[in-house]
Order: C-alpha cells, then sequence, then structure tokens
C-alpha cells in the first residue's frame, strides 16, 4: 500500500497545515484529511502542487507499506 507522508516534510520546511493548504488551493480538512491517511487517492496535480511547494520530491512524501498477508486475506 502506498501512503502519503507529509509530516517530516512539513516539519523540515517549518510550514504549517493552514499555510500550505492555502498554498494548494484545498480546505485545511481536506489537507488534514489526505495527511492522516483518509483519501485513497491523490492527483498528479495535487501531487505535483505539494512537491513544488515543500520543494521535495514524491519519493520524499509518498511512502511504501508492506501490509500483512493476514491483513490481505481479511480483506478478500
Amino acid at each position: 500500500m502506498i501512503k502519503i507522508d507529509l509530516d517530516l516534510v512539513m516539519v523540515k520546511r517549518r510550514m504549517k497545515l493552514i499555510e500550505l493548504s492555502e498554498k494548494i488551493g484545498i480546505t485545511p480538512s481536506n489537507l488534514s484529511n489526505l495527511k492522516n491517511g483518509k483519501h485513497k487517492s491523490i492527483r498528479f496535480e495535487l501531487l505535483d502542487q505539494l512537491c513544488n511547494n515543500l520543494q521535495c520530491l514524491p519519493s520524499d512524501i509518498l511512502v511504501f507499506v508492506k501490509e500483512d498477508s493476514d491483513d490481505v486475506t481479511t480483506k478478500l
């Protein structure tokens, strides 16, 4: 599973959630949901805006987390 991890990059850039949401044009609650893993997908346009405003690469905020085989079985 691929997850979005904005926390470390935002801390390094000293950027608050509200500031970033204003820069990329989404509501703070939508950015918070994205940050907390409540969204299942992300548009490339939004990923591009995040990377531009945080001055990072997609690999800095996208993280691959291997699912346990038990979790996969229970989802089927």
